[in-house]
């Protein structure tokens, strides 16, 4: 029998992943706890969300590991996204929006392993200036960092190929690149003959954020399919948002993320949303926290206002407004 889960707009559970296993550096570690301080779930709470917290998931550091020149870390990445997969998927079940705060973005690994376990077809939002497609045949690095996409296709590593059981954790028509502008040859050659649907940084600056985000959405039927949004935010230009790990030219405006993300969030099948690659250490000022804290609690408001604009009038005695909604584990209305 299909488990019921019934689900509640207001509320929120969050989990930190203070993870650089799989990162270029040390300091995305620090990350969840730099969001807290900056004041992040009490922000939730006065758009009106209540916010249950999961915790922090114990902490994977960055090293060089040289005995592993190909998949660097990748046991302590494996141990990182089994504790967070067991806080997800209670949140999943919950009913609650799930938001992890990274980290690397290796952890939305966990989360969308948490998500399968309860719907059975999902769709990944990969917001990022990096195709992560390479393998450890294929990579310039070893670092897990670049290669998520491509083990969550089910090509790579079999440690995290095996992390859910039956791969792929998304099929590829079901996976948008959204903000790409570094590729590697051997990326560039996939995406070439992949039916993955993937937009430019370039032609998302023409369009603009919010027309882009809702082309993409069309396109990815995602009124018939729940979601995963993922955040990599060094998919912002550097000059508005400087405190990540692998900086560079280009990069989408901010405004452009802003614009496209709300149009995201307020989308009903939004499951989850995991941030990744912000650096403290890279932030000494906390301005970046500072930014990245109203990003999400603007995205967020406006998650739960459209909620409410659309929620039908409530019968006597039932839910009020953004009231709980009832879906089935497929994520279809029951």
């Amino acid at each position: 029998m299909a488990v019921k889960i019934v689900r509640q707009p207001k509320k929120i559970a969050l989990i930190g992943s203070p993870s650089s296993a799989a990162a270029f550096s040390l300091g995305s570690e620090k990350a969840p706890a730099a969001l807290r301080a900056a004041g992040l779930v009490e922000r939730l709470q006065g758009a009106g969300y209540e916010v249950i917290d999961h915790g922090d998931c114990v902490p994977r550091l960055f090293a060089d590991d040289e005995e592993h020149r190909r998949a660097r870390n990748l046991s302590e990445i494996v141990a990182g996204l089994n504790d967070l997969k067991l806080r997800a998927e209670l949140a999943v079940k919950s009913g609650a929006l799930v938001l992890v705060l990274g980290g690397d973005c290796a952890q939305v690994i966990g989360l969308l392993a948490a998500a399968r376990r309860y719907h059975h077809h999902l769709s990944l939002v990969w917001v990022d200036r990096d195709a992560d497609l390479n393998t450890p045949a294929s990579t310039p690095s070893g670092r897990i960092d670049g290669m998520v996409v491509a083990h969550i296709l089910g090509k790579g590593a079999p440690e995290l190929v095996r992390f859910w059981g039956e791969p792929p954790l998304v099929r590829e028509p079901d996976v948008t690149l959204f903000g790409l502008e570094r590729l590697d040859p051997p990326e560039q050659e996939y995406l070439a003959k992949s039916p993955m649907r993937h937009n430019y940084a370039g032609d998302i600056q023409f369009k603009g954020g919010a027309c882009a985000a809702q082309d993409t959405l069309s396109h990815m039927h995602a009124d018939a399919h729940d979601f995963v949004l993922h955040l990599d935010v060094d998919v912002i230009a550097q000059e508005d948002f400087p405190a990540v790990n692998v900086p560079g030219s280009g990069g989408l405006r901010f405004e452009d993320v802003r614009s496209a993300l709300l149009e995201f969030a307020k989308h009903k099948n939004l499951l989850g949303l995991d941030v990744a690659q912000y650096n403290p250490e890279k932030d000494p000022d906390g301005s970046g926290a500072k930014k990245l804290v109203d990003l999400l609690t603007e995205i967020l408001a406006a998650r739960l206002q459209a909620f409410e604009t659309l929620a039908p009038e409530p019968a006597p005695g039932a839910s009020g407004p953004a009231g709980p909604t009832e879906v089935s584990s497929s994520g279809s209305a029951a």
